[in-house]
Parts: structure tokens; sequence; C-alpha cells
């Protein structure tokens, strides 16, 4: 029997989720809402189902078994509550949330009602994310010492005036670091483990007419006792793809994009001399660098299988409300650091008053 789906905001991010879908066997798109009817019309008729402009008719839809979140992202949690609520397993766009208050009670309201509750982040079902993780999982990269991740990417002003929720701290949620680098936050995180420090530096230079930072510099200490840095912008003419990298005291390997471009250890087999060459050149988009919607669904499809797999009892959870909440911990660590001058330790309040989101970004004068 398929899984039906019903997907809720009809704007650019959606289209992905609906092409994830029909790359799944035994997965179905029922249907899509949206508050304004012409476009989830125009969104069921270039991917099947059903359009509607009342959430709770959609959700009443025996058919549907899980619902997808594509709203702007301080909107995500009015609906993923409601579907939860009516029994219905939510699947959210990153980030989960805005503010861990939010994050919170999208994770309690489907605890309580039992169902399955996901996170958007595809990079992790990359297979050069993956094999980082074993290597690390393995101990391939002896203790741990340093970890980075670089988001250089360029956004016109004209992508932030398509929307008057781009570029707001009441739905965008903050700039560069919440709604692009977040991917590269997440894998981070995964990979090297808590954050317990962060020091930061933020700022806008190259937007106009947006509350948000297009530029961010953050120090990290992990648990481990590694060291990091996460360097995010949406003002990096033409727009380079995401990179990451690991170093410890037995090896060092580095992610650009999809591309293993450094995969070095002290202990190298035959497999591992070979993977470079193998996993250089695997590419196959602009990853989102300047173009937003230069990305791929297969990793959208990836994830949904796996959300599939949980829901069936044939998998578990590999990126539930927990995972998603600790990166927008972390955004949110960095936008105090910022905003302060201070150091900032983990974790955060449960709501923290962050003066960053108050009174926006702290513009030097010039």
């Amino acid at each position: 029997m398929a899984i039906g789906f019903g997907i809720v905001g009809c704007g650019m991010i959606a289209n992905f989720h609906a092409r994830a879908i029909a790359d799944i066997r035994g997965a179905k798109l029922i249907g899509a809402f949206s508050r304004r009817i012409e476009s989830a019309d125009a969104f069921v008729t270039e991917h099947g189902g059903t359009a509607y402009d009342s959430l709770d008719e959609m959700l009443d839809n025996p058919e549907i078994d899980v619902i997808t979140i594509c709203t702007p992202s301080g909107a995500h949690m009015e609906p993923a509550v409601a579907a939860a609520r009516a029994k219905k397993h939510v699947i959210v766009e990153k980030p989960l949330e805005i503010t861990l208050k939010r994050c919170d009670a999208i994770i309690e309201a489907c605890k309580k009602n039992r169902v399955k509750l996901f996170t958007i982040f595809p990079s992790r079902f990359h297979r050069s994310s993956q094999l980082m993780k074993k290597a690390i999982d393995q101990g391939k990269f002896g203790r741990l010492t340093i970890g980075d991740a670089y988001v250089k990417w360029y956004r016109t002003q004209e992508y932030y005036d398509s929307g008057a929720w781009r570029g707001t701290w009441d739905l965008d949620g903050g700039g560069a670091l919440m709604n692009q680098a977040i991917h590269n936050v997440d894998l981070l995180t995964w990979l090297m483990g808590p954050v317990i420090e962060i020091t930061a530096q933020a700022d806008m230079l190259a937007h106009k007419r947006i509350e948000v930072e297009d530029v961010v510099v953050a120090t990290l200490r992990f648990a481990n006792g590694a060291l990091g840095v996460i360097e995010a912008t949406t003002a990096a003419y033409p727009g380079a793809l995401k990179k990451l990298e690991i170093h410890g005291t037995q090896g060092s390997a580095a992610i650009e994009e999809e591309d293993i471009i450094t995969w070095d250890f002290a202990k190298m087999s035959k497999a591992d001399k070979a993977l470079v060459d193998k996993m250089a050149g695997t590419t196959q988009t602009g990853g989102g660098a300047a173009d937003p919607s230069a990305i791929g669904h297969q990793a959208h499809a990836s994830l949904f299988r796996d959300a599939i797999k949980t829901i069936q009892g044939r998998a578990s959870n590999s990126i539930d409300g927990k995972e998603g909440r600790r990166s927008v911990e972390v955004i949110l660590a960095i936008y105090k650091a910022a905003s302060t001058g201070k150091a900032v330790t983990l974790p955060l309040p449960k709501d923290p008053v962050l003066s960053y989101r108050k009174h926006g970004v702290k513009r030097k004068r010039r």
C-alpha cells in the first residue's frame, strides 16, 4: 500500500519534495496546501494530487500519511503541530524552526501524538558525507583536532526582494547562517560532535532592505576538545560550492559539495587510495552556490525513503527532531556571540533572549 504525502507550502523547495516523492516506489503525492489556492492549483497541475486552500481539509484526508512542511522557516511550527495532532507523520524542511521554543513545540506535539518527526538535511545522504562519518566512527582520523565548514555563496539583491519574508528575523530566522549554511552546520556537528563554546562576528555588508547578516565567522570548541570554524556568506560573487574539512592526528579529509577532494590517512588502504579519484567530479549541480534552485532532488529522495522505512518499522530515524534542533541551537548561539562580543556556552537556555535577534545586525560606522 502506497504511503500518501501532503505538502504544505507551494514555493520553490516544494518542487524538490514533489520530485523526490515521484521517484520513490510506494510513495504518492496526494495533495498540496497553500493559502493562495492559485499557487496550489499551479503546483498540482505540474506534480499531481489535489489542491487545497484549507489545511484542516487536507489533514482530514485519510489517504495522507505524511505531511511535509515547505513554508518559510519561521512558519514551520503551526502546520507541523496541526499535522501531528491529525496523526500524520511530519517532515520539516530546514531549519526545524527558528527558535528553540518553537522547535520544542514541534518535537513535543509529535511525541504526544506518537507520530514520527524528520528534519530535512539531505547533505547527510551524500555518499561523501556517509564515507566521512564512517571514517570518523572507525577512528581513522585519530584524535579529532579541527573541523571547518565554509559556505561562500552569492545571492543577488533581487533574491531577497523576491519575497517579503526573505532576510527577516521573524520568518527567515537569520541570514546566510540560518538559511543557507545550516546544511554545513548540521554536517559539522554530526561529524565532530556537540559544541560547547562559541565566539563570533557577523555583519550585513552587501545587501539592502534586509534585517539579517550576509557574512558571519564563528569559532567553536567541541566537547571532544577539538576546535572549529564556520564561515558563511551570501556576498561572495560568484559563489562557490560549500566545503567541509575534518582533521585529526592520523588523517585529514575534505568534501566540496558531493566531491571528496582530500582523503589522506596515516594508514591508507587500497580503497582509500582509490577513493579521491572515484569520488571527484560527482557533483552534478551548482549546489545552490549562486542559484538556490540549482540543486538536485536525489538526496531528498534518499531522506524520504529513510523516513518511509522508519514509519514502517524497517529503520530508525536518522534525522529526528532532536537532530534538527541541534543546528538551530548552534546558530542561535553564534548570533548571540556576534551580538554580545562574548563567548557563549552551550547548551543555551530553552528560550534565550537574543539581543542580535531583537536589534538586528550590528553595523560599524563607515
